[in-house]
């Protein structure tokens, strides 16, 4: 590695021993603001920036910055404004495909424990207040027989679909795309069923969120679609915050417009909605979807090899904006690496 790699957030390892064996590493000493990141950028001292979601990478910034890319530590990439980033050359790279079966493991968590009231249950007998079995004791709705419904079918949907039908859920999915070919889906063949946006929100007990943010996707759960759903429906958000009017869900859950909701993200993370916290209908994470050590290690591993590859003036393993590679080499054609 010949260039410079600065560090906002420090990696996991193995992610730093081999940003550090591979050439020069520049660790924050703290989170950088957004003003102090766009000076470091522009400074002409990085060649590459591992980054966080919570590190912004817009067009004011792009258009001043002098590095060869973005090495993010997370499969997203909605921090980084990527056309802006091709315009000017600037490769971004994420860390696919290694958080699949953790953030769907996630999924499923939300589900049954907002479901069967976990977070009460838990909070009640931690008060003292259990005084043994009672017939009408927290009772909570069924996933058993119930309708999962998947916003999005990619890989962490069709992760949640396999569990949900293990605990003998019917699963409906919508997909941007149309109805995946049953070639494509392997053993979900015959076992899913596409159906429209309208449908999913109208007939799903639990709505899960698995698309990505865009300008599509903005608010795609807000105040019409929560009445849309059953007043016995849960929402499910494990995929981006600002998918969900978050002001719009507090006064859905608050006035029973739906039965309850499981988020681990959040629209102005990681401030919350006002009001959202008291809620007792819901169940609330710290975005920890991906928070195992074999798969925070394996994103580590990733990104700092992204970021090597970059700093080398190599294409990254995992490129997000391939064409970014031909506006650096000015060839037109995919590069080496």
């Amino acid at each position: 590695m010949s260039g410079t790699v600065l560090v906002t957030t420090p990696l996991p390892e193995p992610g730093m021993r081999l940003l550090r064996d591979a050439g020069e590493v520049v660790v924050a000493e703290r989170a950088p603001s957004a003003a102090e990141l766009r000076e470091a950028c522009a400074s002409g001292r990085y060649d590459v920036v591992v980054a966080q979601l919570t590190d912004v990478f817009d067009e004011q910034l792009l258009a001043t910055a002098s590095i060869r890319g973005v090495a993010n530590y997370a499969v997203g990439h909605d921090n980084v404004d990527v056309p802006a980033a091709t315009r000017r050359g600037v490769l971004v790279a994420n860390t696919p495909g290694v958080l699949t079966e953790a953030t769907a493991d996630l999924a499923m968590l939300l589900i049954l424990a907002t479901a069967r009231r976990c977070v009460e249950a838990d909070a009640f007998v931690r008060a003292g207040r259990f005084r043994g079995w009672q017939p009408e004791l927290l009772l909570g709705g069924d996933v058993t027989g119930a309708a999962l419904g998947l916003a999005g079918f990619g890989r962490i949907a069709r992760a949640t679909a396999t569990r949900a039908l293990g605990f003998g859920m019917t699963v409906r999915y919508t997909a941007r795309g149309g109805p995946v070919p049953d070639a494509e889906l392997g053993p979900l063949a015959g076992r899913v069923r596409y159906v429209s946006w309208e449908e999913l929100v109208r007939e799903s007990d639990f709505l899960s969120l698995h698309v990505p943010l865009t300008d599509d996707t903005r608010h795609l759960v807000d105040a019409a679609v929560l009445r849309a759903m059953k007043p016995t429906a849960y929402l499910i958000n494990t995929a981006r915050g600002p998918i969900v009017d978050e002001k719009a869900l507090v006064g859905a859950l608050r006035d029973g417009v739906i039965a309850g909701a499981g988020l681990d993200v959040y629209e102005l993370e990681p401030q919350l909605a006002e009001g959202l916290a008291q809620l007792p209908n819901t169940t609330l994470l710290p975005h920890v979807g991906s928070a195992t050590r074999p798969v925070r290690a394996r994103m580590a591993e990733l990104c700092a090899r992204n970021a090597v590859a970059m700093a080398a003036g190599q294409r990254p393993p995992h490129p997000v904006n391939p064409a970014a590679w031909d506006v650096t080499t000015g060839t037109g054609r995919q590069g080496p690496g």
